[in-house]
């Protein structure tokens, strides 16, 4: 097939695969064999090739099809695609994407609402996520941008622990803006976190595991013991005399 009718085929809609050719897709004369345990057997006729892999009971594999000759392996196919895709999963699971979080504030923020904002900024900075921290001026307080800017210290100050000053607080317009990275990396927070949620459920557990083998094992026979109801003997009855 040449490109542009590959092209075409996949405007139709088709696809090319981007699978290795196994056994009998290979269409080569020759091929470089390397055997189960990495061991190269060297070029042999693909005859020949396809005939060991009959005999171990495995899949011949082109493993570099643009050598001369080919690469081929003996593998098992189905297997090998299996720990494949496993370590492709692993690998999503373990990658890190760049998140970078918004919090907005006011200079003239009340306590109570500024430690709620904190909190959230503290939170965002242990899963190991930028924090992009927005001053907004409304009417006159654009005049005073300085409050703006020691509301922004306090907050760089306040989770220095966690994070640090990426960027310096600069004035965009009517808003004024800083970024705090945090000192672990996202891997790291990740790492973490998997670690305690594994331990709290092996804590809970072992709490249910204490629960069940402190339970009373007597306790049934006690309480037969007292709900037995007790039988008075009666007085014999009186004979009269003669």
């Amino acid at each position: 097939m040449s490109v542009r009718q590959a092209v075409a085929w996949c405007y139709r809609g088709g696809s090319i695969s981007a699978e290795p050719r196994i056994n009998d897709r290979i269409r080569v004369p020759e091929v470089r064999l390397v055997g189960p345990s990495g061991e190269q057997v060297g070029i042999v006729p693909l005859a020949k090739a396809l005939e060991l892999a009959q005999e171990y009971d495995l899949d011949l594999v082109e493993v570099a099809a643009n050598a001369r000759p080919p690469v081929c392996k003996l593998m098992d196919y189905g297997k090998f695609k299996y720990e494949s895709a496993m370590k492709a999963r692993e690998a999503r699971k373990n990658q890190a994407h760049t998140v970078i979080k918004e919090m907005k504030l006011r200079p003239k923020i009340d306590p109570h609402d500024y430690d709620t904002k904190k909190g959230h900024v503290v939170r965002f900075l242990k899963q190991g996520d930028k924090v992009k921290i927005t001053i907004m001026f409304r009417g006159r307080e654009q005049s005073r941008p300085e409050l703006g800017f020691r509301l922004l210290q306090r907050l760089a100050s306040d989770v220095e622990e966690l994070g640090f000053i990426e960027s310096n607080p600069k004035q965009d317009g009517r808003n004024m803006i800083m970024v705090l990275g945090p000192h672990k990396k996202k891997t790291e927070a990740m790492a973490e976190a998997r670690e305690a949620q594994a331990a709290r459920k092996a804590e809970r557990q072992g709490v249910a595991a204490d629960e069940v083998s402190e339970a009373p094992a007597d306790e049934a026979p006690e309480a037969a013991v007292a709900e037995a109801p007790v039988v008075e003997a009666e007085a014999p009855a009186e004979t009269p005399e003669a």
